[in-house]
């Protein structure tokens, strides 16, 4: 039994980055720990009912994967830069020690989305191995509506180099995206079922199945 530690910038990335493997890792019958590092603030911007609804989501997506916990930073979304980097690693630093994970999930840094961007930086710095010695291997995910839109000149992009096959466990990671119903949209929207279905598709012809999620291997200790 493996211990997982997925880390989502905002509720939905898990799901869009990763859900299939996370339902294998469910299938396997490993420990799965979710962190989800914003959140939207009651207050001029969110209504006291998108809060709310907001948790309904977190919540039942959690009961679909059945993760063994659900670690909410809630430090406000859309404004990660405006904090500083050493509160957001120490947060996360308090999960890995709490969790002590083997694999960690996490966005991909040339990512679109500022947020992505410092979660990533925050968490990365938490897998040194003299900080969190059980980390064994770290994953970045794609995030459509983000990493396809990260059109850094300096970037040199995403570039996978393992693909999971979630041929058995596509169909469930839709039903699971469509709990979040404020973030999934019409397509052409990225984040619709046509979008999704047809980035596992092209993954999967990547990797020789019906359906693949793709990621990039940043770290591995054998």
């Amino acid at each position: 039994m493996t211990t997982v530690l997925v880390i989502a910038p905002h509720p939905d990335d898990e799901t869009l980055g990763c859900g299939g493997a996370i339902l294998r890792h469910r299938h396997a019958g490993d420990d799965i720990h979710w962190l989800i590092v914003t959140s939207i603030i009651e207050g001029e911007v969110f209504k006291h009912e998108q809060v709310a609804a907001q948790e309904r989501e977190i919540a039942e997506v959690a009961s679909r994967y059945r993760f063994q916990s659900v670690n909410c930073l809630r430090f406000p979304t859309t404004r990660l830069d405006t904090l500083p980097q050493y509160e957001i690693v120490a947060a996360i630093k308090k999960i890995f020690q709490l969790v002590n994970p083997e694999i960690i999930y996490l966005p991909y840094r040339g990512d679109v989305h500022t947020d992505h961007k410092m979660a990533f930086d925050a968490a990365i710095s938490c897998t040194k191995w003299f900080r969190q010695s059980s980390v064994k291997r770290v994953l970045a995910y794609e995030t459509l509506s983000e990493t396809e839109f990260g059109i850094n000149p300096d970037c040199r992009g995403f570039q996978p180099n393992v693909f999971v096959n979630i041929s058995e466990f596509l169909e469930e990671k839709l039903a699971i995206l469509g709990l979040y119903f404020g973030e999934m949209g019409v397509f052409p929207f990225p984040r619709s079922v046509e979008a999704v279905r047809a980035l596992a598709t092209l993954r999967g012809a990547n990797a020789g199945c019906s359906a693949a999620e793709a990621f990039m291997l940043l770290k591995e200790i054998v």
